[in-house]
């Protein structure tokens, strides 16, 4: 892979730092991106790609049986197809000079925490397009998809009332012919009220839900205030397109200090907006 655009051949440092650096940024990405691990990933393309293809499928779900095959069914296409730009998310961070130059002379190992800062920014940036959209660029998040099914959210809090709602949901997909795998994504409130004994059962509510909607069931700080999204995640419901997936590259010297940045281009992509239900 090309990296020139990255510039790290103009950083006044080797390859063990850069390792460190890459180490870091991926470890904070895994640990909190929410998305990527319900999504399928479309890429990664290469940083090159500045916009994608979003397609509405035709779901007629009619198929003929017949002896000699002459039949003429409805072919599963595209029903309608719009292009989009695929937008940089970025954050940048800085390190001393006075650091870099202490590693070199003493050994003592740069300090990190700004790179993993940087890169928790950027997953989180990640996780609010998934969630909320990309109006910047015309395109919804799951939660405000215009043609979502609803299920109107009852008191998490008392009863079996989570477990309720979110069969509730199941069946919406299911009777739109939309079925596993799924997906609960809450916001914390609503994630920490699912953390509760089934009364009389000893058996606690979210891992019923787990075992209802196939075990993925997560929470997600982007998400609102007594919200939650349920998802039916196969790739030709949603998935998310990746130009250049996430990395750091060096944007160069700034009052002797050495300034980077954290960055991906990425879109998500709602392909069929009935496979989404909220709980609002």
């Amino acid at each position: 892979m090309d990296t020139d655009f990255l510039l790290r051949g103009d950083a006044p440092f080797g390859s063990d730092l850069w390792e460190r650096i890459d180490q870091q940024v991926v470890r904070v990405a895994r640990d909190q991106l929410v998305g990527r691990r319900f999504l399928p990933i479309y890429g990664p393309l290469g940083a090159g790609i500045q916009g994608i293809h979003l397609d509405k499928l035709n779901f007629d779900e009619e198929t003929c049986t017949d002896l000699l095959g002459d039949q003429e069914p409805v072919p599963a296409k595209a029903q309608n197809r719009t292009f989009a730009a695929v937008p940089m998310l970025y954050k940048d961070f800085l390190l001393s000079w006075r650091d870099v130059e202490t590693e070199k002379q003493t050994g003592v190992p740069v300090d990190l925490s700004v790179a993993a800062a940087a890169a928790s920014a950027l997953s989180k940036k990640e996780d609010d397009m998934i969630f909320n959209g990309c109006p910047e660029f015309g395109c919804p998040g799951l939660l405000n998809a215009e043609g979502r099914q609803k299920v109107s959210r009852s008191n998490w809090a008392e009863g079996d009332n989570p477990f309720l709602d979110v069969a509730a949901g199941v069946e919406k997909l299911a009777s739109e012919g939309i079925f596993e795998p799924y997906a609960l994504i809450a916001g914390t409130d609503l994630y920490l009220k699912m953390q509760r004994l089934q009364e009389g059962t000893g058996v606690l509510l979210i891992d019923r839900i787990r075992e209802l909607v196939g075990g993925k069931v997560y929470q997600s700080p982007v998400i609102g205030k007594g919200k939650a999204v349920l998802v039916a995640c196969s790739p030709y419901y949603m998935d998310l397109a990746i130009g250049q997936d996430i990395i750091t590259g060096y944007i160069g010297p700034e009052k002797m200090n050495h300034t980077f940045r954290v960055f991906e281009t990425a879109l998500f992509r709602l392909k069929r907006d009935k496979a989404v239900v909220t709980f609002e």
